[in-house]
């Protein structure tokens, strides 16, 4: 602490004196620290009072770097953004804050938790209050015991059992040498991702649509399901081939129905018509 109070008298000191034999204490200064540093050992110690001062001068001059002579300027860096850490983690601090739940009432949410499994945090919060027990419902559900429920199964393994009921239909358009749209009906099996009909019509109406799937599906086990997207030109008398054919149609909200690979190639296909 006395060589801080030294630097801070120096300092004022040098109020004072003028510029130049301020500048010839510096190279004084520098000099010594030069000879120094050829005769002191490789590694210097540094305590706390002195981090602090190289560090507050350099808050104070950023420009102080290039006059370091024991110590490299990215220490000093690193000594500062120490401190700053330092200050901030003294800053945020926890001063007190939400009281614990004693053991005793948790291990009584506990146990009515698990004496009465049909009954909820509400339930059991009303009756700890009936008790003069003061406490939140949320406290209540964070201790009740939580059932075990069995593994459910991910999309994947869904996806995986029920392949085989589930087919998918989509319309995309081919544009020909003789600048022509043809419409294709894509209907794609989703067990073994086979492609099980493919219809090209220059007019794609309902009756049309339902001529394709009646054809798909003629001699083959028609699926259970079959996922479609919001086109009108399905219309009614498609939706009662699906309801006559037992089949039930899950509507897409957006995008494509078809897997890209299998349109990829199709949809920038050109017929020389």
């Amino acid at each position: 602490m006395r060589d801080v109070f030294s630097l801070i008298w120096l300092a004022l000191i040098g109020l004072f004196r003028s510029r130049a034999s301020l500048q010839v204490e510096i190279l004084t200064l520098r000099h010594q620290l030069n000879v120094l540093r050829r005769k002191s050992p490789q590694r210097l110690t540094f305590t706390s009072i002195d981090r602090l001062v190289f560090a507050g001068l350099y808050r104070l001059a950023p420009g102080v770097l290039d006059a370091l002579k024991i110590v490299r300027p990215e220490t000093v860096i690193r000594w500062h953004r120490a401190g700053f850490r330092a200050y901030w983690r003294w800053k945020s601090r926890p001063r007190g804050g939400r009281p614990k739940t004693p053991l005793e009432i948790r291990h009584l949410v506990r146990e009515m938790s698990l004496a009465n499994p049909l009954w909820g945090a509400p339930r059991i919060h009303g009756e700890l209050l009936k008790l003069g027990i003061d406490v939140g419902q949320t406290t209540v559900a964070k201790y009740m015991a939580r059932g075990r429920r069995p593994p459910s199964q991910g999309w994947k393994t869904f996806l995986h059992n029920h392949a085989d009921g589930i087919a998918s239909m989509d319309l995309f358009v081919v544009p020909t040498l003789s600048f022509r749209l043809l419409y294709g009906l894509l209907i794609l099996q989703h067990d073994r991702r086979q492609i099980l009909w493919l219809g090209v019509t220059a007019h794609p109406t309902a009756e049309w649509f339902s001529r394709q799937l009646t054809e798909a599906y003629g001699w083959k086990v028609q699926p259970r399901y079959i996922v479609r997207d919001r086109d009108a030109v399905y219309g009614d008398v498609f939706i009662r081939r699906l309801r006559a054919m037992g089949i039930r149609d899950r509507i897409h909200p957006v995008g494509r129905i078809l897997p890209t690979p299998f349109l990829g190639g199709l949809h920038h296909l050109y017929v020389r018509v």
